[in-house]
């Protein structure tokens, strides 16, 4: 038939077409009828988009080229730990038929991460957790001691890891001295048996530092050092904790909990004591600038020294006094001045004190010709009523005195009578 969609011809004729939307319908209830599946895939593209609760990520076939759209909640996303392009994943999924567009789809409910990378994921999600209760925090890191007197290595039997960290850690510092503790460094009881031997040395006062060594390996040999009661006895301990574990790119969580982080047990031996050469030559440079600096000094003091001395106030310390001498003369010569010219008006003040009480005593009146007279009791007579005829009386003169007696009272002018 000519226009036959396809060999076997429609189902109906054009009078009886259906509308397109009861086609998708019908399509949408066969695919939607499958349920949900657990399939494995890797990831192909994953761009998570702010402020959406629903993400879109491309899944494809490990095997074949046959990729599908995949839309998942951010929670579904989240709870599956860090996915990235290229990991290889177990998701349960069910198929939809979108209406509008007849578009195929894919619906998460759960994505794990598969293999390795499963492990990785678990990793990641302790490594968070740890983080966040802040062990991880740089301010609980201490400092490691300059030249520890022992040092406690915990290390497998007759490791690798045990002959680098001791050959080389005395080959720098030959008067180390190690407390040695041997442990499972791998398997199901190695993290149990490391956090034993780092309690026994924990506990010793003589232990200064605390080494972990181990020699690389695969991501499960390593497991152990990831193992949350170890890292919490290390973050516990009160003496410092090198981590030694593996090589350079290995990072187990005691890495990050650890005092110090080396990247192998090689390079612990060179973090944890200084090389006795180096210094050797360190002392033996700074004596030489000590050295140098000190004869400096000295010849930059004595020429001072010598710069002092030329001064005319040292070579002739008596100059200096001089001046001194000169203004201490002249204030002495002012202040005798001062003082005489006090002394000198205060004596002639008191002269003329004297001269006017002189004036005004009795005896200068006396000596002008005046006479002081009394009655035989001493007192002084001032009027002729004083006394009576035949009284003897007192006469003081400038010279002395006279005894006289009255014979009469004759007033005197102005005198009133009686």
């Amino acid at each position: 038939m000519a226009g036959a969609p396809n060999a076997q011809g429609p189902r109906n004729s054009p009078e009886t077409a259906q509308p397109l939307g009861a086609v998708v319908g019908m399509l949408k209830g066969w695919v939607e009828r499958c349920g949900w599946v657990w399939v494995e895939a890797q990831v192909i593209e994953l761009r998570r988009r702010a402020n959406y609760s629903m993400q879109f990520l491309t899944l494809r076939d490990t095997a074949r080229e046959i990729s599908a759209q995949i839309t998942a909640t951010n929670a579904v996303l989240d709870a599956a730990g860090p996915l990235t392009e290229g990991t290889t994943v177990l998701a349960c999924l069910r198929p939809r038929v979108w209406n509008k567009t007849a578009r195929l789809s894919f619906e998460c409910s759960v994505i794990r991460i598969a293999g390795e990378g499963r492990l990785l994921a678990e990793l990641e999600q302790r490594r968070r957790a740890l983080q966040a209760e802040g062990l991880f925090d740089p301010s609980r890191k201490r400092p490691l001691p300059l030249v520890p007197g022992r040092i406690g290595l915990i290390t497998g039997a007759d490791s690798a890891a045990e002959r680098d960290v001791l050959t080389n850690t005395l080959r720098r510092w030959p008067a180390a001295r190690f407390e040695v503790r041997h442990a499972l460094m791998q398997g199901p009881h190695s993290a149990a048996e490391v956090a034993a031997a780092l309690a026994g040395l924990d506990a010793d006062p003589l232990i200064d530092l605390i080494v972990i060594a181990r020699g690389g390996g695969s991501l499960e040999d390593l497991l152990p050092f990831s193992d949350e009661d170890l890292v919490r006895a290390v973050a516990a301990a009160g003496t410092p904790v090198v981590s030694a574990i593996g090589h350079e790119p290995d990072t187990p969580i005691l890495d990050l909990v650890a005092d110090l982080r080396a990247s192998t047990p090689t390079d612990a031996a060179k973090r944890i004591v200084p090389d006795a050469a180096d210094e050797q030559q360190y002392v033996a440079e700074l004596v030489g600038r000590a050295r140098t600096a000190i004869v400096s000094r000295v010849k930059s003091e004595y020429y001072e020294l010598g710069r002092l001395t030329s001064r005319p106030v040292l070579r002739d310390p008596g100059s200096a006094l001089e001046g001194h001498v000169q203004r201490l003369e002249m204030a002495r010569f002012r202040l005798r001045s001062t003082i005489d010219r006090i002394v000198s008006d205060e004596s002639q003040a008191v002269n003329h004190a004297l001269a006017r009480i002189r004036a005004m005593s009795p005896k200068a009146t006396l000596e002008r010709g005046y006479a002081i007279v009394a009655d035989s009791d001493n007192s002084s007579v001032t009027s002729i009523g004083d006394t009576e005829p035949g009284e003897q009386l007192v006469v003081f003169l400038s010279d002395g005195r006279l005894i006289v007696e009255v014979d009469d009272a004759v007033p005197g002018p102005g005198a009133p009578t009686g």
